[in-house]
């Protein structure tokens, strides 16, 4: 075999492997101490995916606890280490999915009170003037709500995933078991109706609060 080849070789074979790599194979050999430095490193990224997924904070803290309890049991099962962040943001889905489905069965036996909810408004501006900026806040997130929702399921996942989670493409590809191909089709065709659908907002924007 060529130096050329030899070289090339290494390069790819290098560039496959994370910053966090070492970790999980720690981690996987059973360092607890190990898994804990990769809850540092990850936490804040599932948290953040998974909040904007249910918009709430207490549910979002629960899901993140499950996620990383779930990862610690089947870390072991786990054949590709390079991944890892990959595997950890599909379970992170996974879990989502589960809580909307159970939410929305939930919500059908449970008639929401409009009157008390908007009481409720009026007393927290009243009492609290600083609590303006969180609903303008919550008033962008809405509206990207809005347009999100007009997209396709895998449309909005790829979207999310490469906007809101910042994976790249191979990731994308790795967490939905999708090709790069399809990942990138979809992602043109929700930019596309993002685009269509946004009159106040842009992409470069996405993720400003």
């Amino acid at each position: 075999m060529s130096p050329r080849i030899q070289k090339k070789l290494h390069a790819s074979a290098g560039a496959t492997d994370a910053p966090w790599t070492p970790l999980v194979k720690r981690a996987k050999a059973g360092s607890r101490s190990a898994f804990a430095g990769l809850v540092d490193r990850f936490q804040d990224d599932i948290f953040k995916m998974v909040f904007y997924r249910t918009r709430t904070q207490m549910d979002a803290e629960d899901i993140t606890q499950e996620v990383f309890m779930q990862a610690f049991r089947k870390l072991s099962g786990l054949k590709r280490v390079e991944r890892f962040k990959s595997w950890l943001f599909s379970i992170a889905i996974n879990r989502v999915r589960d809580f909307n489905r159970k939410k929305r069965f939930q919500a059908l036996f449970q008639p929401s009170d409009v009157n008390n909810d908007i009481m409720s408004l009026d007393t927290q501006i009243h009492d609290q003037p600083e609590a303006v900026d969180e609903l303008m806040r919550q008033d962008f997130w809405k509206q990207i709500g809005l347009i999100v929702d007009k997209l396709s399921r895998m449309e909005r996942e790829v979207f999310l995933l490469k906007f809101l989670d910042l994976l790249s493409i191979r990731e994308i590809s790795n967490v939905l078991k999708k090709s790069e191909s399809t990942v990138k089709t979809h992602l043109y065709r929700a930019i596309v109706k993002f685009r269509k659908n946004s009159t106040i907002l842009q992409i470069e924007t996405f993720g400003k609060w």
